[in-house]
């Protein structure tokens, strides 16, 4: 197995940036996306779901593109969301994604980051951003 050291934080939105992850679909979004990640031999470190869009701080091995990985992550979580008929509509994900890799040292800093999501997002405290 090659050592590698490669961290990416990834951030997608829900089609047309729909603020339509519920409590309900968060938990099946999260749980989804961590299975799916240890599936395809990355770690992840941190994962998180705000209302239209989700956060991941992942090490995924070289072995796997970056769009085959977030595509394999995007349409099995979707697919999750809607078998469990949650939700009044269609779960459905942006084509786009944003990703960014990471040195090591900021890696605290990103899972930091991403675990307050909602606490960012309501104005409760201001965040160091990852890639800052």
């Amino acid at each position: 197995m090659p050592y590698y050291r490669l961290f990416y934080h990834f951030i997608w939105s829900t089609k047309n940036r729909q603020p339509i992850i519920t409590p309900q679909a968060e938990d099946i979004l999260k749980k989804t996306i961590e299975i799916k990640i240890v599936g395809l031999g990355g770690r992840y470190f941190a994962v998180n779901a705000y209302r239209d869009h989700v956060h991941v701080v992942v090490s995924i091995p070289p072995s796997i593109s970056v769009s085959r990985f977030i595509g394999q992550v995007k349409g099995v979580s979707s697919l999750k969301v809607n078998n469990a008929e949650i939700l009044p509509e269609i779960f459905q994900w942006q084509n786009e994604y944003s990703v960014f890799t990471l040195d090591e040292s900021r890696l605290s800093a990103c899972i930091t980051y991403v675990e307050h999501q909602k606490e960012h997002h309501m104005g409760l405290g201001k965040l160091e951003a990852c890639w800052e």
